[in-house]
């Protein structure tokens, strides 16, 4: 029986390796999430910023966004870290947080030379239940959405 509950809640870390300056990647992430859809279209169908601004601390969004195929909705209060280049996501409502307690998920841009970036993804997650599902499959989404925003962010 404890094996279940410790499946309730974990991390899941990655790193997706990037092209260009740490800089650039943060920026993108940070302020310019009205971009996604032009950029990201077939992952993100639209943001709308509830509280805030576009780039600060603090502010609550309102995500449009395919997983698995399905049209699902996220609300989301935003955590900016300049000195670490990294925005923090924490779920507040939504088709995530329905099977979900916690879902904080931790971007964090590293340059490791000059030419070569890596995108450190950490995603925090509890569930409600023990029969909740495990998030994987937003996680595999996250993954997607910044190895898809690579090419963007080097046009721009």
């Amino acid at each position: 029986e404890t094996d279940r509950e410790m499946a309730t809640s974990g991390t899941y870390v990655t790193e997706v390796p990037l092209k260009g300056s740490a800089e650039k990647h943060y920026k993108r992430w940070k302020s310019e999430n009205h971009r996604f859809p032009d950029a990201i279209g077939h992952h993100i169908q639209g943001v709308t910023v509830l509280e805030g601004d576009w780039d600060s601390h603090g502010s609550i969004k309102i995500w449009n966004y395919t997983c698995d195929g399905k049209p699902e909705v996220f609300k989301e209060r935003r955590e900016i870290d300049d000195e670490n280049n990294a925005v923090t996501v924490r779920g507040l409502e939504g088709h995530v947080m329905e099977t979900l307690k916690l879902y904080d998920t931790t971007i964090q841009f590293i340059q490791k030379s000059p030419d070569d970036i890596v995108c450190k993804i950490t995603m925090v997650w509890e569930k409600r239940t023990d029969d909740s599902p495990e998030p994987i499959n937003y996680m595999k989404l996250v993954t997607s959405m910044v190895a898809d925003m690579d090419n963007h962010v080097l046009k721009a």
